[in-house]
């Protein structure tokens, strides 16, 4: 499949990687992080991984997804950034129970909670990556 349908079903296969990857990031941070460092600073760490996971993947990604120009590029992190608000607000809240003040607290900055950085680095990180590559 060529074209925007294929771009657009090529980053959704990306973006499904990527929620593997933050699951991994969550168990990680729970697991590791967290008994090390504790909560406040787990987060933090854990949010900074998952941006760098997060821009890597895109780098890696861009030329398969087909994102090659900066409205390609904007269409996939439009694309990512709602899936990844969707999928966290609505699974978070309908399937795991989660309240929506606890889901909504993680975006938070005034109380050190910097997990806003993961849809801003979610939404620009294909237009970084494809930037990127059109320079290298």
């Amino acid at each position: 499949m060529s074209g925007p349908a294929g771009e657009m079903l090529r980053a959704l296969l990306v973006w499904l990687l990527l929620c593997v990857l933050a699951v991994i990031n969550g168990a990680v941070r729970e697991a590791a992080l967290v008994p090390s460092l504790g909560v406040a600073a787990a987060h933090v760490a854990s949010t900074a991984l998952l941006c760098a996971i997060i821009l890597v993947v895109a780098w890696l990604t861009t030329r398969w997804v087909g994102a090659r120009t900066a409205r390609d590029a904007w269409r996939v992190g439009l694309l990512w950034v709602t899936l990844t608000l969707a999928f966290e607000l609505l699974a978070g809240h309908y399937a795991f129970g989660a309240s929506w003040s606890a889901l909504l607290a993680d975006y938070d900055v005034t109380r050190g909670r910097v997990w806003i950085l993961v849809p801003i680095v979610t939404l620009l990180a294909p237009v970084a990556a494809a930037r990127g590559r059109r320079r290298a």
